[in-house]
């Protein structure tokens, strides 16, 4: 009897530390991986949402940028640096998934990190420079068969975004365009500007600053519908290319055998940051739409997506890049 009472004794008292473990994280700074170049839509996006989580955690979500390799340098090191207790997170987007198929990597997405919450999904925007007498994609389109080969398009990197819907694209239209990967979408605008790349897909986040701004013009978006800060640009669909869609989707991952403690905490905070009427008006500025939130949905529609770009490389519509 005494023996089962110390038992129950030193059960009820793991419960009751494991329940505190919880409610103590965080109880220093969280850091949040950016594996993206400074001025994207991923960094956009991921300061106001840090700022948000923090005033529901109580503790700093700090941003750091680490990027390279098309997202790969950042996630790599979240995925086998980083200690698996919540304090270490990955802020990533479409490339996670798309370079399990089209780059050789050195850890396994699907294996050595676990999605934690969804933000959205991001359009991009076909742009090219205001010199130029490209103002409609039939416009473009008739220039790429003028000069097959000669049209380039610049990207923020392989395996991108960016990147993507400019494949997609010259498959859909049927033309010849040169891919001139950048390291980062912001590091394009000078050579569109100045006549040295042809056009540039950019997410709507980093591209409408320029385009507001008068440097460069939107000819189309990837995105469903019209956008409302920008109605007069039509969708790629309505120029012609019915059931053309294409965007990057934000996220947070952390490192596999991470507490679910924490997960849940992170899950929970991205939940309530969302509802910010701020980062709701921001996101309906850049043509936002939502994703799955909850941990378990949004790792269903990872996977669902890396499986999506590993059929398109097996259908020989999008190549390897190594």
């Amino acid at each position: 009897m005494k023996r089962h009472l110390v038992l129950s004794f030193a059960t009820v008292v793991l419960a009751a530390a494991g329940a505190s473990h919880a409610q103590s994280y965080p109880n220093r700074f969280v850091t949040l991986i950016v594996p993206y170049a400074a001025g994207g839509t991923a960094e956009v996006v991921g300061r106001p949402l840090a700022s948000e989580m923090a005033k529901v955690l109580g503790q700093n979500v700090v941003v750091e940028l680490r990027p390279g390799a098309g997202g790969n340098i950042g996630a790599e090191l979240v995925a086998k640096s980083a200690k698996p207790d919540g304090y270490t997170l990955l802020f990533a987007s479409l490339s996670l998934a798309t370079n399990v198929s089209l780059m050789k990597l050195n850890f396994d997405p699907r294996k050595d990190l676990t999605a934690v919450a969804g933000v959205a999904t991001f359009p991009n925007l076909l742009v090219v420079g205001v010199d130029t007498p490209v103002k409609t994609v039939a416009d473009l389109i008739m220039l790429a068969k003028q000069k097959p080969g000669v049209i380039n398009f610049g990207s923020s990197g392989p395996g991108t975004s960016s990147h993507l819907s400019g494949e997609l694209f010259k498959v859909a239209a049927g033309i010849d365009l040169t891919h001139v990967p950048y390291k980062g979408s912001g590091a394009v605008y000078p050579d569109l500007i100045g006549g040295r790349i042809n056009m540039l897909f950019d997410l709507m986040g980093s591209a409408i600053g320029f385009v507001q701004g008068g440097k460069v013009r939107a000819i189309a978006t990837t995105s469903k519908r019209r956008s409302a800060s920008l109605p007069d640009v039509p969708t790629i669909a309505e120029s012609g290319f019915p059931g053309f869609e294409f965007g990057a989707w934000l996220g947070t991952f952390a490192p596999v055998g991470t507490p679910r403690e924490a997960i849940g905490r992170i899950e929970q905070a991205t939940i309530q940051a969302l509802q910010n009427a701020t980062l709701k008006e921001r996101f309906a500025q850049m043509a936002a739409e939502p994703i799955p939130v909850h941990a378990t949905e949004f790792g269903k529609f990872f996977n669902d997506d890396v499986e999506r770009f590993a059929r398109l490389v097996r259908e020989g519509k999008l190549a390897p890049l190594q």
